[in-house]
């Protein structure tokens, strides 16, 4: 099922565009920055990029949890706010700042089917790491980065449950495991869409193994500590093109 037959519906012949949230964390304001640029630069189809900022949403009265000492980001919780920041209604997209997108992002929207409350990549992962990015503690529980990059069905009526109230009181548990749904309520995604550098590999001569999003979860190289890590050419030379399209609008 396409994207144009699940969310784009014309509207006085506009299309409506994709919405995307994004993770966004004050330390790492450039790889938003990078990330919000890669989706722009290859997407086909329309798309509406919006940072989850924790400060706007507390000013507004949509956050209002305590930061707890296992949250590395942000955006640790924020993220299940995604439905509710679209109204309850159609598709959208929650993924953390840390990606770099090589793919256009249409071929993601084709993978929606109106029969799942979310859709993910379903990785089997542990880490083997026990810090990440500038020295936050690596956790390790079932279902660990499913909850990084999510297409939501918004409107579907098992989503309605997080509310504002929901996700400031629920444990990290039932949020990240998706404890709200049925197993066959989460539909699958190929892990190219989210390519965990460092373990995920490609496998030489399977194009179907080359990553469409890599997930810098360990740290990315706007970190000092991870400048040499696996694909952080690709990551630094999209960097520059953000830099100078920045330089054309001075």
């Amino acid at each position: 099922m396409t994207l144009a037959n699940v969310n784009a519906h014309h509207s006085n012949g506009v299309c409506k565009p994709f919405k995307i949230f994004v993770g966004y964390d004050q330390r790492e304001d450039l790889a938003y920055q990078v990330c919000r640029h890669s989706i722009l630069k290859r997407s086909s189809i329309p798309v509406e990029i919006n940072p989850i900022k924790q400060s706007e949403l507390r000013k507004n009265g949509l956050y209002w949890r305590e930061r707890g000492n296992l949250e590395s980001t942000e955006f640790s919780f924020s993220r299940f706010l995604t439905p509710h920041l679209a109204n309850y209604d159609g598709w959208a997209m929650f993924v953390d700042c840390d990606f770099l997108y090589l793919a256009d992002i249409k071929e993601l929207s084709d993978f929606i089917d109106d029969k799942y409350a979310v859709m993910c990549v379903q990785h089997d992962y542990t880490p083997k790491e026990t810090t990440k990015m500038d020295g936050a503690v690596q956790t390790v529980y079932p279902r660990k980065n499913w909850s990084s990059m999510v297409l939501y069905n918004c409107g579907h009526p098992k989503n309605k449950v997080l509310t504002p109230e929901v996700v400031n009181t629920q444990t990290g548990a039932f949020l990240h495991r998706f404890q709200w749904l049925e197993d066959e309520e989460i539909g699958s995604i190929p892990f190219v869409w989210n390519f965990l550098e460092g373990h995920n590999k490609v496998v030489e001569g399977d194009a179907t193994t080359f990553p469409k999003a890599i997930h810098y979860t360990r740290g990315g190289p706007w970190f000092e500590a991870w400048k040499n890590c696996e694909f952080a050419d690709l990551w630094l030379k999209e960097m520059e093109e953000y830099m100078d399209t920045k330089k054309v609008e001075i």
